[in-house]
């Protein structure tokens, strides 16, 4: 494994911004897919988006169980029932958010070989799916964050800021 590539942090405006679709898979995308494969396990992740290393790419890689799923331009089509639990973030370090998504999801995209897909998803594999997408749109936990906690967040997201 070569040497890892940093994970942005809150605060870097590319975590704001909306990830360009990819029109065609380059052999420098397959690259980049196995690096966030390999920064997502260094970071201890569960799943990570293009615009976390700094790309603006519609492409995210989730691992369920021992397999990992790349998917480029991915596009939930379908949600049923809803779950609340805890999230945290490689962006976010130390800060986690109740955050309300449904439990069964359906996604639809296209892997590394350019096939389009379709992953049915639920429980916790679902939830990383929601909030890596979230990722491509420029959407992050804290934005789902209550009044309340919104008020501790704000001083932990000072800190990070000053990293």
């Amino acid at each position: 494994m070569e040497d890892n590539l940093p994970i942005k942090i809150y605060g870097e405006p590319i975590l704001r911004e909306k990830a360009r679709k990819v029109m065609k898979i380059e052999e420098a995308d397959l690259l980049m897919m196995e690096k966030m494969v390999d920064a997502m396990f260094a970071n201890e992740g569960i799943g990570l988006a293009a615009p976390q290393i700094g790309i603006g790419k519609q492409i995210i890689v989730v691992r369920n169980g021992k397999e990992i799923i790349k998917l480029i331009n991915p596009v939930i089509f379908k949600k049923e029932s809803e779950e609340e639990a805890k999230e945290g973030c490689l962006s976010l370090p130390d800060i986690y958010v109740d955050v309300k998504r449904a439990a069964h999801i359906s996604v639809k995209g296209r892997n590394e070989k350019w096939e389009d897909v379709i992953i049915e998803a639920e429980g916790l594999t679902a939830r990383v799916f929601q909030h890596e997408i979230d990722h491509l749109n420029g959407v992050l936990i804290i934005d789902y964050a209550s009044p309340v906690s919104e008020v501790a967040i704000k001083t932990q997201l000072k800190k990070l800021r000053r990293l």
